[in-house]
């Protein structure tokens, strides 16, 4: 949306005729009224409003008739919001059916991401299953992990008592490309591996009682999808006792999206998305983990003794500021929000910091409710602008007292060369003519 004040840019940077344009008398909305209400004075205002056009003559839709009722039998965005899209990054994979999109992060308000513009990662491409042929397999490693293995039908799943939630989930990979240094300009690119819905299915510990399972003998469960990929997970039993893990059929008030899983996919809150298995085809219980392909070689943390640590599944505490961030340009000085999102795979977030010159000073942010566990939370904290450089920052601090970590603190235990887990402070750089780029500071 264009602003007179600050301009969102989903993908590239504004042009110096876009600045040059919005700064000679183009007009827009900010996103906060009270950033409005700062910029001009009501005599100001009112001596605009006579010579604005946008007033003064009245357009079409305010003379004659709209659209009629379900024109469009499923709503839309406007096509003014068209450049909102989850994107691809250029040359990051040889297929696209072994990809990653990103959600625009930059764009959002809140805390819930459309389900049009949840972030996708798919091993071998996301297929449109018939919900009526599709079946959920539930057996034991033996024959004794569980009294009787059954198999579910969509109609049958969706009879039973079920609940609904609302959780972040995070590729274990988001941020990744930035372990070495600065790799990409926006916000959508650094943490647009993330994505937060309202969730509705069965706890998996339900379904796990109706089949009898020993809770003393299983201590994990292993999860594997329909697609070609044969993806499987190992989740330990202890987060399926506590009745968080579900086996979902809805997001966002609807089914779920082909892209996300449709129809049945496992949530696991807190826990790297690897591990939210999609198209769910089958749940085994066992008494050990079951070291597959993407647990063994890959999702592993690379230490800086060159060994790797497998199963350290939990997204830790981290936030990121969306506005200003990456690619956007302030085009005034003066008053802005400053705005961001942060989330903890451990449970709900306490505080939040915000920094504008690069960690030398924190003031604490407003957090905007719902304040939940294991689901993103939304932060704001005013600036004002001088028109100096500026350095923005935000550090996140979790219910259980952990706390997001600088660069620096991160490698040392580390080191630079590894791709998942990444839950450092990310700097933005404000230089004098208003343009916002991605820098690291230690």
């Amino acid at each position: 949306m264009l602003s007179r004040f600050i301009r969102r840019a989903p993908e590239n940077f504004l042009s110096q005729d876009d600045i040059k344009s919005v700064r000679a008398g183009r007009r827009g909305f900010l996103a906060g009224a009270v950033a409005a209400a700062a910029a001009s004075s009501l005599a100001a205002q009112r001596a605009m409003a006579q010579d604005d056009p946008a007033i003064v003559n009245l357009p079409a839709h305010s003379k004659g008739l709209g659209q009629g009722v379900a024109t469009r039998a499923y709503g839309m965005p406007s096509e003014w919001e068209k450049n909102l899209q989850r994107r691809q990054s250029p040359g990051l994979t040889r297929v696209p059916q072994s990809s990653v999109s990103f959600a625009p992060l930059q764009g959002l308000f809140g805390i819930i991401t459309p389900s049009g513009l949840h972030f996708e990662r798919h091993h071998q491409g996301w297929w449109d299953i018939d919900p009526t042929q599709h079946r959920l397999m539930v057996n034991g490693s033996d024959e004794t992990m569980l009294k009787r293995p059954m198999v579910f039908s969509m109609d049958e799943l969706m009879r039973l008592p079920s609940v609904s939630r609302m959780h972040f989930i995070e590729c274990g990979a988001n941020t990744g490309m930035e372990w070495g240094n600065a790799a990409v300009p926006t916000v959508q690119y650094t943490h647009g591996m993330l994505s937060c819905s309202e969730f509705t299915g069965v706890p998996l510990r339900t379904i796990l009682e109706l089949c009898g399972a020993d809770f003393k003998r299983a201590k994990f469960v292993l999860g594997e999808g329909a697609d070609g990929s044969g993806m499987t997970r190992t989740i330990p039993m202890s987060m399926v006792m506590n009745g968080e893990v579900l086996v979902a059929y809805g997001q966002n008030g609807e089914m779920l999206r082909p892209e996300n899983g449709y129809p049945l996919r496992l949530i696991v809150p807190g826990v790297q998305g690897v591990s939210w298995i999609k198209y769910l085809r089958r749940i085994e219980l066992g008494d050990m983990p079951y070291a597959t392909k993407d647990e063994t070689i890959h999702y592993v943390d690379l230490m800086p003794n060159g060994l790797h640590r497998q199963y350290t599944s939990i997204q830790e505490v981290k936030s990121v500021i969306t506005s200003p961030s990456g690619g956007q340009v302030l085009l005034e000085k003066g008053f802005h929000n400053v705005t961001g999102l942060a989330w903890s795979g451990r449970g709900k977030i306490k505080r939040v910091e915000v920094s504008v010159d690069g960690g030398k000073n924190w003031k604490a942010a407003r957090l905007e409710g719902p304040v939940l566990s294991k689901c993103l939370t939304r932060f704001n904290s005013d600036f004002v602008w001088d028109g100096k450089p500026a350095f923005f920052q935000s550090r996140a601090i979790d219910e259980t007292g952990q706390i997001q970590p600088t660069y620096g603190e991160l490698r040392k235990v580390r080191a630079s060369r590894s791709i998942y887990h990444n839950n450092a402070i990310q700097s933005w750089a404000l230089t004098e003519n208003g343009e916002v780029n991605n820098v690291q500071l230690s």
